[in-house]
């Protein structure tokens, strides 16, 4: 049974760097597309960038099109979410999440969640 684990979240002030990890534990994600979700304080969970199965396309929602990287490692196993430039506004738990299809920007499409990880952006 996939299970997925988020890390490398932290503090980070305006204009810093992060690189968010989803690891798969028990099988590959070679099958799986993979959506970083986040959620802020009062807010909607909302899509941020997904990533299609079997060297698939890349999407983004506009709000990170430029500053965000999502990319797989070569062993399928972890996804990555490289995020430069960050901003206030990009404060939230991010969440991945994994689907056997094509990626969707609807969060109740996908079936198995990693636990997520904090992303404070703040001076």
């Amino acid at each position: 049974q996939l299970q997925l684990v988020e890390s490398g979240g932290g503090l980070v002030q305006p204009g810093g760097s992060l690189r968010l990890s989803c690891a798969a534990s028990g099988l590959s994600l070679t099958y799986y597309a993979i959506g970083w979700f986040r959620q802020a304080p009062g807010k909607e969970r909302e899509g941020v960038s997904f990533i299609n199965p079997r060297g698939g396309g890349t999407y983004y929602a506009d709000s990170v099109k430029g500053r965000f990287t999502i990319s797989r490692d070569n062993a399928e196993t972890t996804v990555y979410l490289q995020m430069n430039s960050l901003k206030p506004d990009d404060t939230g738990v991010y969440y991945c999440a994994a689907r056997t299809n094509q990626a969707a920007m609807t969060a109740a499409l996908y079936d198995t969640w990693g636990q997520g990880s904090q992303v404070t952006v703040s001076s």
